[in-house]
């Protein structure tokens, strides 16, 4: 599964996109998934929201997610 990730969540983890193969049990649920990305980047963990996409849709946290699917974290956007 790869996993783009966006503003300060790419700062955090250090990339833009990481790939994960066996890590992950799937199916997982969207929810579940975060909380594994917030063990692996505990910083995530620190953001006052983060909305995650699935296959360029946004996801709520009980929708499932394949190994074949395409994660994107959006982190809290703020400007004026």
């Amino acid at each position: 599964m790869r996993i783009l990730f966006f503003g300060i969540a790419k700062d955090i983890v250090g990339k833009a996109t990481v790939e994960f193969q066996n890590e992950i049990q799937f199916p997982i649920q969207v929810g579940a998934l975060k909380a594994e990305l917030i063990k692996k980047f505990p910083a995530l963990g620190e953001l006052s929201s983060l909305a995650i996409a699935l296959n360029s849709h946004y996801a709520t946290d009980d929708m499932s997610v394949s190994a074949q699917d395409e994660i994107a974290l959006i982190p809290p956007v703020s400007g004026g």
